[in-house]
């Protein structure tokens, strides 16, 4: 003790306990730079970055990279906002056991699902509320590198008067097969009565979700379905807390009651009801709810039926966001990934494309989830003050839209979580 208290009174505290030593600032030089999808990019640009803040941007002969600094070359790269997937999944058993699995192992997995695609931030719009509470926990505290994560928990369906409060989702083997976590770790809560619905929801909202997912049908157009008092007693209780309230719609029929209910956010289209009409569109524009498309996901659920008829669902889900578009709706990126186990994202960027122009599918990627989640002012942008939140894509996509799945660098608070091999 008396050798403890020497060494404190001769160097102070800071010698048993030294900070970190200051990162050096970051500098990414050379790119185009979209600071925000409405605006010209810059050209030959440089972001400036310190501290986990971007606190310089423009040409590069206007930005001062001080001596130290290190110094990214992007020429021939586009510098963007990080990336947000607004609907994604930690189901599969590479998940399992996220508060003891090996910090390198979650690392890579979440660099195989996200990083490297340039996703800086995600939203779990259904998983095990506890293991995905336990990933964003390793990610925040710096032992894991990873997105951003929000999370809604368990995902409410509706259910048959009389029937099992508890739903699991299908057999154990059939389960197992698909790659997801076993069943007694994900349950799916079933609501019939509003004051069920209600005390679900608060009980997930007291535990830190940051929104809430109903399923408004389910088991198609013939299943149990939740009426509009339940979504809208449950759209109160998340709204009271600044809360979003997500839906699967599965039918139009669904997607009218929940839209008329207040929901903010639509998981999919419903393209298996056939197009929407004026009617659809003006209920959904007046609630000014967001969409999520979803596009590659339709041809992947029914990746085992005949091709024609995926080809028609599928160009229904165009056609319908096509509508919204056109009706200047917002859209929010999501590929309900972790559900879908193809990763790369190059082919719902195609289908985007057929319906959305870069600028607009940009924004889906950056500024529309931002604004829609609550962080306008320090997520989504490339501008002084924000947060160093960057996605270094190779190439041009506004010329090849296919681009934006090929990415050099993903960046996070200024940190590099992903740099792509050379």
């Amino acid at each position: 003790m008396l050798g403890l208290a020497l060494v404190v009174g001769l160097f102070g505290t800071r010698a048993l306990s030294q900070a970190p030593p200051p990162r050096a600032p970051l500098a990414l030089v050379g790119g185009t730079i979209y600071t925000n999808p409405l605006l010209p990019p810059i050209r030959d640009g440089a972001v400036l970055v310190e501290g986990g803040r971007i606190v310089s941007v423009g040409p590069r002969s206007s930005v001062r990279i001080p001596r130290g600094a290190t110094v990214l070359d992007t020429t021939g790269s586009t510098i963007t906002a990080g990336f947000w997937n607004s609907h994604v999944h930690f189901l599969e058993r590479m998940w399992a056991n996220a508060a003891t699995a090996p910090a390198a192992d979650l690392t890579r997995q979440f660099q195989l699902m996200l990083t490297q695609y340039g996703f800086t931030s995600v939203f779990d719009i259904w998983s095990s509320w506890d293991h995905t509470r336990q990933l964003r926990d390793r990610v925040e505290s710096g032992e894991v590198a990873g997105p951003r994560i929000r999370a809604t928990g368990p995902a409410m369906f509706p259910k048959a008067a009389g029937a099992s409060p508890e739903m699991e989702l299908s057999p154990t083997a059939v389960w197992a097969s698909l790659g997801f976590m076993p069943q007694e770790t994900i349950r799916l809560s079933r609501v019939s009565e509003t004051a069920e619905a209600v005390a679900n929801a608060k009980r997930l909202l007291d535990l830190g979700a940051d929104g809430i997912k109903l399923y408004v049908t389910f088991g198609g157009a013939n299943g149990p379905s939740m009426s509009a008092g339940l979504i809208q007693a449950v759209v109160q209780e998340a709204h009271g807390r600044g809360k979003l309230v997500f839906v699967h719609p599965t039918t139009t029929a669904g997607l009218m009651t929940a839209v008329r209910a207040g929901v903010d956010v639509l998981a999919h289209t419903t393209p298996q009801s056939g197009p929407w009409n004026d009617e659809v569109l003006a209920a959904m524009s007046q609630a000014r709810v967001a969409l999520i498309p979803t596009l590659s996901f339709w041809r992947y659920q029914m990746r085992h039926d005949r091709i024609s008829a995926a080809d028609a669902v599928e160009e229904s889900a165009v056609g319908q966001l096509r509508r919204w578009v056109a009706a200047g709706g917002t859209v929010l990126y999501g590929t309900d990934l972790g559900w879908v186990t193809i990763y790369d994202p190059t082919v719902e960027y195609e289908l985007l494309a057929q319906a959305m122009t870069f600028p607009q599918i940009l924004a889906s990627l950056t500024t529309a989830p931002a604004d829609r989640f609550g962080e306008t002012a320090s997520l989504g942008r490339v501008a002084p003050g924000y947060l160093a939140d960057l996605t270094v894509i190779r190439g041009d996509p506004a010329r090849d839209i296919r681009a934006l799945s090929r990415i050099d660098y993903t960046i996070r608070d200024g940190n590099v979580i992903y740099r792509a091999p050379r």
